[in-house]
């Protein structure tokens, strides 16, 4: 549905993004994760036709952003971080304006079908301008649905949402996300990870990490970690213990009574640890697997790419190492 080739993007001596290749399944909900100044927007951007690239190829249904433009337009549904809104227009009328620009057919029907679908239609008559963050949120995915795309690119869609309204726009996003295909651009890694199918990780303008949540989180820890709580004297002959099950590849103290025990990926030693727990006269209070998180395993990606960048002497491109908001992200990015 979405495939790109080697895409480059330059604002003057500036490299935006360097040499992106990706694609995205129909029916697939792909996690476009960055900190503030990556490329996000700028790729997004591309995809949308709202600007061309530099060098490389972006297709959407088998259209190329830029030779078939008007065409990709047709399929693809875009809500930007500042969504176009307008103030003193009622939601409806609202609606059926952004229907009658993409050549909506039965433009008053499907406003209101949109209206329905999000959870919007007792406001149809409200100005816009009295409408909270979240509904604003609501609206700007209504126009971006409305002409039925086939690709929807949602560009931080939770920004600025106060708690209640971010689980909302985020259960929104998944029932739209089962007909559309969706790439969604965060920096809230616990969102990509509720709501992807797979995630792609990029950092100054460059793809460090591209796989599903889960495989991710395998590949960086090595294998599975399994922490144990138990209780009773000398720890450490425990310890010594467990390092000899086979299948464990290393045992280490966390707090009094808490090991963490790494095993091979595809060993289940949960059993068998429980056991020499009890037969060594320990009690066993508590045992799970612990995971790495998203955020675990952007941080450490992130990390990897920047020592490689010191280590060939490539300092982080300008306004891009030390965003801190969105707005600088977007700034920075038109250059």
């Amino acid at each position: 549905m979405i495939d790109v080739q080697n895409l480059t993007k330059t604002y003057g001596p500036r490299l935006a993004i360097d040499n992106l290749t990706f694609h995205a399944n129909k029916g697939e909900i792909l996690g476009f994760l960055g900190p503030n100044g990556a490329g996000k927007t700028t790729t997004m951007r591309i995809l949308t036709g709202y600007m061309p690239p530099t060098s490389g190829t972006a297709r959407i249904a088998g259209y190329d952003v830029v030779d078939d433009s008007l065409e990709v337009r047709k399929r693809v549904g875009y809500l930007p971080e500042t969504v176009p809104l307008y103030p003193d227009m009622t939601v409806l009328d609202y609606l059926i304006f952004m229907g009658k620009l993409r050549r909506t057919p039965n433009v008053v029907d499907r406003a209101w079908e949109v209206l329905e679908r999000v959870g919007m239609a007792e406001r149809a008559g409200s100005f816009i301008g009295s409408l909270s963050k979240g509904m604003r949120q609501r609206v700007g995915l209504a126009q971006a649905i409305i002409h039925k795309p086939e690709v929807l690119i949602l560009d931080e869609p939770t920004i600025g949402l106060d708690p209640t309204q971010v689980v909302e726009v985020r259960e929104l996003v998944k029932e739209i996300g089962k007909e559309h295909t969706v790439i969604l651009s965060t920096h809230i890694l616990a969102e990509a990870q509720q709501l992807c199918d797979r995630v792609l990780i990029i950092n100054q303008g460059k793809i460090v990490a591209e796989d599903t949540p889960q495989a991710l989180q395998l590949r960086l820890q090595g294998g599975r970690r399994i922490i144990v709580e138990v209780r009773g004297d000398k720890i450490d002959a425990l310890e010594k213990r467990l390092s000899g099950l086979p299948g464990v590849r290393g045992v280490g103290a966390l707090s009094q009574g808490r090991l963490e025990i790494l095993v091979e990926e595809n060993e289940e030693l949960r059993p068998l640890i429980a056991r020499t727990v009890l037969e060594n006269g320990y009690d066993l209070l508590e045992m799970r697997l612990a995971e790495m998180s998203l955020e675990d395993i952007f941080l450490q990606l992130v990390g990897e790419e920047s020592e490689a960048g010191q280590e060939q002497g490539k300092p982080p491109a300008e306004g891009e190492a030390q965003s801190n908001t969105p707005a600088d992200e977007e700034a920075s990015e038109e250059g």
